[in-house]
């Protein structure tokens, strides 16, 4: 019944458009425009932003910066978005942990559902099953079979309870019917320093972070956790081609702004991003980094946000997890 109340609210919000008053709204604002990001920079998230925003002051003839709001897995940036300049010269880049994930797990002092309004989709990428060169292990028939043979044996990192590290695993667990461990760090480089290490076997690894580890034969790619595989690796499979149809955990950022945006703004907003989204030397760029370019309407990126959002409140309920 919870599930459902967010999917009307939320969608509610995102058709709010189609009633809104019709009235003239300034665009682009005279000032200075703010895209938030709960990352620090030189991350994936702080990447796309920044290739993105440059393009994007270039076609509405306005100066965008990107503000780097980092801490609390990027709650903070999006509660300054909810509660931030309501005349759209700010929006944020959001992403599915703050966005779908952790209302699930703990007390925001925002919703992500009602205090933010869709305006397009991003970027995602998915993660990359890696595991130490040291197990043994070349293929994914391979982990899943130890894994199978050996309960609880089987340890695997992640960048934190509830990151999309944790849950592919725990997605991964629940449809393969195995059971592993998971081993939380606060980060990527201590996660992926343990397991060069040898000290856990297995990491569901973003791409640039593990390829250089791929190229020098430290790190065997296994599979693919989004519905496509990557271009950079086209001779490893998706874990959903490899008897797991429907998997599907990949990491994603959208663009959203707060609620009390005029939606004809967000219109506007929605057809500039598209625009730039859609242009052949950003999605280069952004290809370049391993980041797949997502334009979409403020309907799609809505549905999308309403699914993901009951399929990972699903699992953190039944797999009981939390935020500790």
């Amino acid at each position: 019944m919870k599930q459902k109340n967010i999917l009307n609210v939320f969608l509610s919000l995102a058709f709010s458009f189609l009633t809104y008053p019709a009235y003239s709204q300034e665009f682009p604002p005279k000032k200075t425009i703010t895209m938030v990001v709960g990352f620090a920079a030189g991350g994936a998230a702080d990447t796309a932003a920044r290739i993105i925003s440059k393009k994007l002051g270039e076609n509405i003839g306005a100066n965008v910066v990107v503000d780097n709001r980092g801490g609390a897995g990027g709650n903070i940036a999006h509660q300054f978005a909810a509660n931030g300049p309501t005349d759209g010269s700010t929006i944020l880049f959001g992403s599915v942990g703050p966005l779908t994930i952790a209302p699930h797990m703990m007390k925001l002092s925002y919703d992500p559902f009602k205090d933010l309004s869709p305006i397009s989709m991003g970027v995602n990428f998915p993660n990359i099953l890696v595991v130490n060169s040291g197990t043994g292990i070349k293929t994914f028939a391979e982990y899943i079979a130890y894994a199978k043979k050996n309960p609880k044996k089987l340890e695997y990192a992640s960048t934190g309870p509830g990151s999309a590290s944790h849950l592919a695993g725990e997605l991964l667990d629940e449809m393969a019917s195995i059971q592993t461990v998971h081993v939380p760090y606060k980060g990527g480089a201590p996660a992926l320093q343990d397991l060069l290490g040898g000290r856990v076997a297995a990491y569901f690894s973003t791409y640039s972070t593990s390829q250089a580890y791929i190229e020098n034969g430290q790190l065997i790619p296994l599979a693919v956790t989004g519905p496509q595989r990557l271009k950079s690796l086209p001779k490893i499979p998706t874990i959903a081609e490899s008897g797991y149809a429907g998997f599907n955990a990949t990491n994603w950022y959208a663009f959203v702004a707060s609620s009390k945006v005029p939606a004809p703004i967000l219109d506007h907003w929605n057809v500039e991003i598209v625009k730039v989204l859609k242009s052949p030397d950003v999605a280069k760029q952004l290809n370049d980094h391993g980041l797949t370019p997502m334009p979409t309407s403020r309907e799609e990126l809505a549905n999308y946000m309403t699914k993901e959002s009951v399929t990972w409140g699903r699992l953190i309920k039944d797999k009981k997890i939390t935020g500790e």
